[in-house]
């Protein structure tokens, strides 16, 4: 049997999607469960990431998933959903039903679309039978934040120049949404 492993998936414009991506892999990797980061990038944008653009068998293989985009009009980027759009197979054969799952983003807003991202890169997952998770609000850090952070999941704002840094709440919050998420897949896993 080999050990399983979470799926840490994301298209990122600017880093900040990545800046987060690293941050729920820190959670996760904190519980001992491997996180795997892969990118969704476009294939002229692929040489500029440091990570392997994801394959269907890295989606198939994982145990539990964390997705990130950044806002496009208050819905996921295209690229993540033309990934999603190549998975019929997937989704007929029951590959992903059962698994934990948790959504990220990144706005250049307060009021830039995060949530209503969050919502639409639910809705993939929602079909695929996945289990969906947010962040509680034994989190102290939801109830203090003034920047990104949501019950929905981790969220970031990057500035209108992209330019502001993840603060240490929404840092706080990713990982703890990595670490719920490597927490549920070990509890599932016994």
């Amino acid at each position: 049997m080999t050990t399983p492993y979470i799926l840490v998936l994301y298209h990122s414009r600017h880093g900040s999607v990545e800046q987060l991506a690293l941050q729920i892999r820190k959670g996760i990797e904190s519980t001992g469960l491997e996180a795997k980061v892969r990118s969704c990038e476009q294939a002229e944008r692929q040489s500029d990431s440091m990570y392997p653009q994801v394959t269907i068998e890295d989606l198939k293989n994982c145990a539990g998933l964390a997705m990130g985009s950044p806002c496009h009009f208050g819905m996921m980027a295209s690229p993540l959903k033309a990934f999603w759009e190549s998975t019929s197979t997937q989704w007929l054969s029951g590959d992903l039903i059962g698994k934990p799952a948790v959504v990220f983003s990144s706005s250049s807003s307060l009021h830039g679309g995060n949530e209503s991202t969050l919502l639409s890169m639910s809705l993939p997952l929602l079909h695929h039978g996945m289990m969906l998770l947010g962040i509680p609000y034994s989190e102290p850090e939801l109830h203090t934040t003034t920047s990104g952070g949501t019950p929905y999941g981790a969220t970031h704002v990057a500035g209108l120049n992209n330019d502001h840094d993840l603060t240490p709440h929404e840092k706080n919050l990713a990982f703890a949404l990595g670490k719920r998420l490597a927490q549920t897949v070990q509890l599932l896993n016994r």
